[in-house]
């Protein structure tokens, strides 16, 4: 009774069938879960290698990283140290130019008595010097503004004091000294011989074309002799010039018309451009602020348009990376929140 109970049961419920029945795990599905178990093995070997690999990267990159900021640093010391001994000599020798000018009778003279006469000795030793070689000495009076106004105009900018842009400052001093000053000289020579009048109607008149005609012409030749130093094309020169070419010659009308009524109307033709020159280190500081933000501007878009044309290639790298890596943990059987944290 009890044996026909037992196989009875037996037959009714299925985990109780003898052994000869099939499997729950097959050979097959063994194999199966062997080969999923060691792909996910393998994967989390390679991540863990991989990340190993990028803590090493990490750390040996950090150090190339503080040599590249230790050389930065030692550009930046290195440019001050030059600069400032660049300033500090220009200086110097200039102040003792300046108070040395009687040094051959200072015997027997006090300090008071030297510095009373070293202002009117060296006004003295300009006027030889413009009776000797005109053209020479107003081209030195002209590099020096041209280059003291860029130096101004770098501070005015925002950078340190001894910080500036040498080959920027060479490049103004040079026009200053080559062009403005040759130029200039002969400029107030055809201006007199424009004008030869004697009427009160003459001031206001050389000052309208000193104001259209020669500003024009010598705002467009340090445009475009700039840009040429700077090896720009061109096309951008052109392009620098025509945008600011009305709102450089405006904005000289709210400074020029006001200092020319006493270069017209009071200073000597002679001592016209050392006036002048003296008025052109705030007029410089506005031309090389003008100059070089239009150039810097350029290069800054250029560079943003460049970035901006790389961005969708990059996506789109980073995006089928994405995909086939999902795909390929997928086809290994490996959990989406597995793949989520190897892919992040």
């Amino acid at each position: 009774m009890a044996m026909s109970v037992a196989s009875s049961i037996c037959t009714l419920l299925p985990f109780s069938k003898p052994h000869n029945s099939v499997p729950l795990f097959s050979s097959q599905t063994k194999k199966r879960c062997r080969i999923i178990i060691s792909s996910v093995t393998e994967d989390r070997q390679a991540a863990s290698v991989v990340s190993k690999d990028k803590k090493v990267l990490e750390d040996s990159s950090s150090p190339s990283k503080d040599i590249t900021e230790v050389a930065t640093d030692t550009d930046i010391l290195t440019g001050r140290a030059i600069n400032a001994a660049i300033v500090l000599g220009f200086g110097a020798f200039a102040v003792t130019k300046l108070l040395t000018i009687d040094h051959d009778y200072w015997h027997g003279w006090t300090l008071y008595e030297i510095l009373k006469y070293v202002p009117e000795h060296n006004w003295i030793a300009y006027e030889q010097s413009l009776k000797a070689n005109p053209v020479l000495a107003k081209m030195a009076i002209s590099g020096v503004v041209y280059s003291i106004g860029d130096w101004i105009a770098q501070c005015y900018e925002g950078k340190p004091i001894f910080e500036f842009d040498r080959a920027r400052l060479f490049r103004s001093g040079l026009v200053g000294f080559t062009l403005h000053g040759s130029l200039s000289h002969y400029y107030y020579q055809l201006c007199e011989a424009l004008f030869p009048f004697q009427q009160w109607w003459v001031v206001p008149a050389k000052v309208a074309f000193d104001q259209t005609v020669w500003s024009a012409i010598w705002n467009t030749i340090y445009f475009v002799v700039l840009g040429l130093l700077r090896f720009d094309s061109l096309d951008n020169i052109y392009g620098e010039l025509k945008s600011t070419f009305l709102p450089m010659l405006t904005a000289g009308w709210k400074l020029w018309p006001f200092a020319h009524l006493i270069t017209y109307g009071v200073v000597p033709v002679e001592q016209r451009l050392l006036w002048v020159d003296c008025i052109e280190l705030i007029w410089v500081t506005i031309l090389s602020t003008y100059s070089n933000e239009k150039s810097e501007s350029r290069k800054s878009e250029e560079v943003s348009e460049t970035a901006g044309s790389s961005t969708p290639s990059q996506n789109s790298e980073v995006t089928k990376k994405i995909v086939v890596l999902f795909f390929c943990h997928v086809l290994r059987f490996q959990s989406p929140r597995e793949t989520y944290h190897e892919m992040n």
